[in-house]
């Protein structure tokens, strides 16, 4: 099927807008030949980014994600510098994210959160140091509920949360930063946001240095092999504070950057990006040389009974050249049978108006006496027809390969009656030659030499069987082989008359040839109208529609270069 195209917002040329832009304008034109699961993920990531991007882009949302008893509200205390999330030995203790705001961030961006109001602590008091505060001026720290909560709830609120912040921290502890539910449920999900995940070790102080060493390179094989070979370890003990101002200079840094929202909608535009190019190929055919056109044109050609047109035109320029040019006291005969141009209900000259009001109408209502397509006619079309849909879906992916098949399918009744309105529009009869008219004349002369010279010799004997005077009779040559002009009259006459019809019907068969021939490229022609119309523009709209969502695609991805 073909997608209804939306309309594109207005964006500027260059920026990340017009990469969100171009990411709509190919889910529009590429429709139901997307994945639909990923279309459904790409359309995610637009609203996410018009969202985001519309309620304080220059506000950096970090969030604390991990599992129960990771020490990721602790370590999010510590952060703070103020006892904001619960800690407590009852787990899980959080049960709804809570937030930490540095400086003056609009509740817009909170409510878009879904972060409850009763959650929501600012950091920045007359209380406090405002100078040392300042550097993460715009900064949302979220302590996320625990991922492995037994509460499906809790759960839930972290798969929406991780789709929507800037950076994301994952706090790992000693005894569960292997868990398979971390890494195979989130971590192998998020292998193209390398940029805006950060992985802490949290309570390394209950190992040995040793032992914490192992435990970093052990946790940094694991995310190599979850795809994340570039997302940088951060060592934490929120009970210590070891790491923890390393971490807190880390998010002064992507907060004064003020880039954080911009590097996680690339991020996701990226991803989206590559899934959907894996259901686009790098090029398409062009559809005016697609292979097998040529014989799409003849299987229609055949179906519409091109070849007994040809015939009938051939056969009809024999009987009009042989009325003409034949024997006038025997051609009359051929005018006893039909023009087979006619029979088939086809004659219209050159000078005829294709378009002519009334006319037009009435043969488009209408119908040719040609017969209908037979069977294995038509399913010489519809091989003709897959043929050219497999030459142009070869290269494509299986859902546009579909798409392409589906628009060279014929329907056998319009097509019909599209190949018999091609043929009546041709133009068929044409001008007589001029040589027709000469011999015509000559053939004229003679025949009245023949006429007035078999009344001379009629009204003679006439004359001698009523033995009536005769008048005197013009002879012809000289003695003794003179003979009567009536008779040179009526011989001549018939011999060169029969001499001319027998020289003229080479020509004429000649002749009918040519007019066969201009009429073939003129029917052909019509013909492969209607297989461009009816069948090739279909499949060239759908590699029309491939193209553009191809070069959309690469409009998008350019983020990421």
């Amino acid at each position: 099927m073909t997608a209804t195209a939306t309309r594109t917002p207005d964006v500027p040329a260059q920026g990340l807008p017009a990469e969100l832009a171009a990411l709509e304008e190919a889910l529009a034109t590429g429709g139901d030949e997307l994945d639909p699961a990923e279309a459904a993920s790409a359309r995610a990531v637009l609203a996410r980014a018009r969202e985001r991007l519309g309620a304080a882009a220059d506000a950096s949302v970090v969030a604390l994600a991990g599992a129960t008893g990771s020490g990721k509200s602790s370590l999010f205390n510590a952060l703070a510098g103020l006892p904001v999330a619960q800690v407590g030995v009852r787990r899980p203790t959080t049960d709804a994210p809570t937030a930490c705001v540095w400086g003056a961030v609009p509740d817009s961006l909170l409510d878009w959160l879904e972060v409850p109001r009763r959650h929501r602590t600012e950091r920045v008091s007359e209380l406090d140091d405002a100078e040392a505060e300042a550097p993460l001026e715009g900064l949302v720290l979220l302590d996320l509920p625990d991922h492995d909560s037994t509460a499906v709830a809790h759960r839930l609120q972290v798969d929406r949360l991780v789709g929507l912040v800037d950076l994301l921290i994952w706090v790992v502890d000693p005894q569960k930063y292997a868990d398979d539910a971390l890494h195979t449920g989130y971590l192998q999900a998020l292998a193209g946001h390398q940029d805006v995940v950060l992985v802490v070790l949290n309570q390394v102080d209950r190992l040995e240095p040793a032992a914490a060493d192992a435990c970093a390179a052990d946790l940094q094989r694991l995310l190599v092999a979850d795809g994340l070979d570039r997302v940088r370890i951060l060592r934490t003990s929120a009970r210590t504070g070891e790491g923890v101002g390393d971490l807190r200079d880390l998010l002064t840094g992507i907060v004064q950057e003020r880039t954080a929202a911009r590097q996680r909608t690339e991020a996701d535009l990226a991803r989206s990006v590559t899934a959907l190019r894996a259901g686009v190929a790098n090029s398409e055919p062009d559809p005016a040389t697609v292979e097998g056109a040529d014989q799409l044109v003849d299987a229609l050609a055949q179906a519409a009974g091109v070849p007994t047109v040809l015939d009938a035109v051939r056969r009809s320029e024999v009987r009009r050249g042989r009325g003409r040019t034949g024997w006038p006291f025997t051609r009359w005969v051929r005018r006893l049978r039909p023009d087979p141009v006619r029979r088939f209900r086809l004659a219209r000259g050159e000078g005829a108006a294709v378009d002519d009001g009334a006319e037009e109408a009435l043969r488009r209502l209408s119908r040719t006496s040609l017969p209908e397509p037979s069977p294995a006619q038509r399913a010489q079309v519809a091989a003709a027809s897959r043929r050219v849909a497999g030459s142009a879906a070869a290269e494509l992916p299986p859902r546009w390969a579909d798409a392409v098949r589906a628009a060279a399918a014929p329907a056998s009744d319009d097509l019909a009656d599209a190949l018999d309105q091609a043929v009546q529009s041709v133009p068929l009869e044409q001008r007589a030659p001029h040589w027709y008219s000469v011999v015509a004349l000559v053939q004229l002369v003679l025949a009245l030499a023949v006429v007035v010279g078999a009344l001379w010799l009629v009204a003679l004997g006439v004359l001698g069987w009523l033995q009536l005077p005769q008048p005197g009779v013009p002879r012809w040559g000289a003695e003794p082989f003179d003979v009567p002009v009536p008779t040179v009259l009526l011989v001549v006459g018939v011999i060169a008359g029969l001499l001319l019809s027998a020289l003229s019907a080479p020509l004429v068969r000649r002749g009918a040839r040519r007019r066969r021939r201009r009429a073939e490229a003129r029917l052909r022609e019509a013909i492969g109208a209607v297989a461009r119309e009816r069948l090739l523009d279909a499949v060239g709209a759908v590699l029309a529609r491939h193209r553009r969502t191809r070069e959309a695609l690469q409009a998008a991805g350019r983020s990421r270069r």
